[in-house]
């Protein structure tokens, strides 16, 4: 069996769609980003980046523990060499898989999650916005001509369908809220829909949707805790968390 630490977010749809395409069994344990649950000391031992999703396998068990993994991008590739599925293990194959994985998490990830945070959150907060969010929109509308280019060569990113769609689909799913025309790009269309249509995307997308809110109705001191912290902010909520 295998945990998943997790929240209905982009990062956490990419793990719980792997899941369910690969059809493992898992627990899912809803991880509170407002109220702290990623600052307790038992989250930051399998997490000190204190960020979600984490997987706990307790099926490999290492010095009498089962491993855990965090980042999403570490969990595709663990998650498809444990199954031998989505993740092509022989050249130039791989190598495509681990350019697209590596491009989501490095960019298309970031990039769509700071146009998230503008549209979705930066309104709580006093401040001339524009620029940052400009920059972030434009900078995501670039990555989606990226996609295009591609997609307008092969059905998938890398190829066939694979983990480095897993990773980036879920980065498209807000493209209304982002105020991207999607039908511009006829080629991520076509992919999106494609994706869209699969029966465990759908499903994975599912998990955990009676607590999404997308920053609707979310307390100050929530805000607080997901966007107030620095270095030692972290340290002092791990103290008082561990206290309790």
């Amino acid at each position: 069996m295998i945990d998943l630490y997790y929240a209905p977010t982009p990062n956490g749809w990419k793990i719980s769609i792997m899941l369910e395409e690969c059809g493992l069994d898992y627990n899912v344990i809803l991880v509170n980003l407002g109220k702290g649950d990623q600052f307790t000391p038992e989250f930051l031992e399998i997490s000190p980046n204190n960020r979600m999703p984490v997987i706990v396998d307790h099926d490999r068990v290492i010095d009498k523990k089962p491993i855990s993994i965090f980042e999403s991008g570490a969990i595709l590739m663990y998650l498809a060499e444990k199954t031998g599925k989505f993740f092509p293990q022989t050249s130039p194959e791989k190598e495509r898989v681990m350019e697209w994985l590596f491009w989501q998490v490095g960019g298309l990830g970031p990039m769509a999650g700071q146009v998230s945070h503008f549209v979705n959150y930066a309104p709580n907060f006093p401040g001339d916005h524009s620029y940052s969010e400009k920059r972030y929109k434009d900078e995501y509308d670039r990555l989606l001509g990226v996609m295009d280019r591609v997609l307008d060569e092969r059905d998938y990113l890398a190829g066939d369908y694979s983990i480095a769609d897993m990773a980036s689909f879920p980065w498209v799913t807000a493209y209304k809220r982002y105020e991207v025309d999607l039908d511009l790009f006829s080629n991520v269309r076509r992919w999106f829909d494609d994706i869209k249509s699969r029966p465990a995307v759908r499903k994975g997308i599912e998990v955990g949707k009676e607590v999404r809110n997308f920053g609707k109705g979310i307390s100050k001191e929530s805000l607080k805790t997901m966007f107030g912290q620095d270095a030692k902010s972290i340290v002092e909520m791990a103290k008082a968390k561990e206290k309790k």
